[in-house]
This record gives structure tokens, C-alpha cells and sequence, in this order.
């Protein structure tokens, strides 16, 4: 299965890797800006979530997206992924690193970092709304969580409803299948690295930034001090300028 995506611009091919909090849509603010600045800008919607289908078997996300790739003739790609979608990216960077050439990660997941308290804490919380059928309170409590104090009102809602969207099409399936991970090899990563962590992000992100700027080769590491956990959508307006001149290599 081909993920859901779409393609504006030419030129280097820079792949936008969502939130699991959010779709495709979270890069709306960036989508026109990387094409007029000279980028063919490809974003698509991991399995369960936007408009891509749940899967029906166990998949991997990274797969997917490199198979994705290879039907856009994708050669060599910068990935700049966004929390999960950075989990993601990791993984293709490591395991493919001779395909990546550049890796922009905000406010990244990474599995080798051990959850905290507080992230547990949500989870179980989250959980709990789940088995109570409040899938509303749920929602909320993502929303309140995850989106920084720097947003508008407008960019909340849309994380609303793209998290809502995610549930309801998660909880109508017949069966899950959490996706298949590989431990990405750090040492393997050759591309280009920038990691931006906020300020008022869960520690788990922060610790997670500093921690694989320290691994990763000659990787650089800025922490906003305005930004949530989706500093993209949460002022557009200060991380285009620094994605762009990450990508032309400023």
C-alpha cells in the first residue's frame, strides 16, 4: 500500500514526517514556504492516521515511507519528522543513511530513552479515558499536553481535530497492529543533523534531543525557549526561517 501523501514544488525532495498526535495536515505552515524557497516537498499520512487506512497486518512505518520514496524516484531525500515522525525518520536515516542526506528532528521520540514519570502518567491516563468511551476527554488531554503555550487558537483546534480524526479511525478497526521498529543504529547516521527541543516540551523530548546530539555525528541541537511539544505549528513563523537554513546548509 502506497501512503496517502502529496507533492508540491521541484527540486531536492524533502519529506515531512508527521506527529502522532497529528497528519499531514501539522505541515501546512511549512508545505508553501520549503516549495517557493526551491524544495519538491513531499508529506504523507502514516498508516491510521489522515487518510492512510489502519493497517491490516503488521507493518512498518519506516518501510512505508521508503517505499513511498521509491514510487516518487526519491533517490536521496532530506526527512524532517516531528516527534513520532521523527522515531521514524531515525530509523530510515540509520538504516538507509546512504538515502538521507539531510535530518531535521523536532522534538523527537526515540525509543532508547526511558519514559518518565510523567509520560507514564499520561499514558495510563489516556488509557483510562479510552476504556471509559471518552474519547473527547482523551482528545483534550493530547491537546493540552502536547500543543506549547506560544500557539493560537487556531492551531489547537487543528491539532484537535487531527488527533480526534487519528482515534476514530484507530478505534474502528477490527483489530491493531502496533507497527513494526527497528533500534536504529545512531553510529550508522551520516546525514546532516539538526534537533530542536522547546522549553515547555515534557522533559522526555528535551532529555531525548541532548542525549542523541551527543551520539549522533556532528549533529547540532537548539532549544527553543518559547516551544511546546509542536513548535512547527506553534509559531510557523520562527522555525521556517530555521528549517530553511538547516536544509541550505547555513
Amino acid at each position: 500500500m502506497t501512503l496517502s501523501h502529496d507533492v508540491a514544488g521541484d527540486g531536492p525532495t524533502v519529506v515531512l514526517l508527521h506527529s502522532t498526535v497529528c497528519d499531514r495536515r501539522m505541515w501546512d505552515p511549512q508545505v508553501p514556504v520549503l516549495a517557493a524557497a526551491g524544495y519538491r516537498v513531499v508529506r504523507c499520512d502514516f498508516r491510521g492516521f489522515g487518510d492512510s487506512p489502519v493497517p491490516d497486518r503488521p507493518t512498518s512505518d519506516a518501510g512505508d515511507v521508503v517505499e513511498l520514496m521509491d514510487s516518487l524516484g526519491a533517490e536521496q531525500v532530506a526527512l524532517v519528522g516531528a516527534s513520532g515522525g521523527g522515531r521514524v525518520a531515525l530509523e530510515i536515516a540509520a538504516g538507509r543513511p546512504q538515502r538521507v542526506t539531510t535530518l531535521a528532528l523536532l522534538c523527537t521520540a526515540w525509543s532508547g530513552h526511558a519514559p518518565s514519570a510523567e509520560l507514564r502518567a499520561f499514558w495510563a491516563r489516556e488509557d483510562a479515558l479510552h476504556s471509559e468511551g471518552d474519547v473527547a476527554g482523551a482528545t483534550e488531554l493530547n491537546v493540552d499536553l502536547w500543543v506549547g503555550p506560544a500557539a493560537d487558537q487556531a492551531a489547537r483546534e487543528q491539532v484537535r481535530r487531527m488527533q480526534r480524526h487519528a482515534f476514530d479511525v484507530q478505534l474502528a478497526a477490527a483489530e491493531e497492529f502496533p507497527p513494526l521498529r527497528t533500534e536504529p543504529d545512531l553510529a550508522a547516521i551520516t546525514a546532516r543533523t539538526l534537533l530542536v527541543s522547546g522549553a515547555h516540551d515534557v522533559i522526555d523530548f528535551r532529555e531525548t534531543a541532548v542525549e542523541l546530539a551527543d551520539r549522533i555525528s556532528g549533529a547540532r541541537h537548539v532549544e527553543l525557549d518559547w516551544a511546546g511539544h509542536l513548535p512547527s505549528l506553534e509559531r510557523p513563523d520562527a522555525v521556517n526561517p530555521l528549517l530553511l537554513d538547516f536544509l541550505r546548509g547555513a
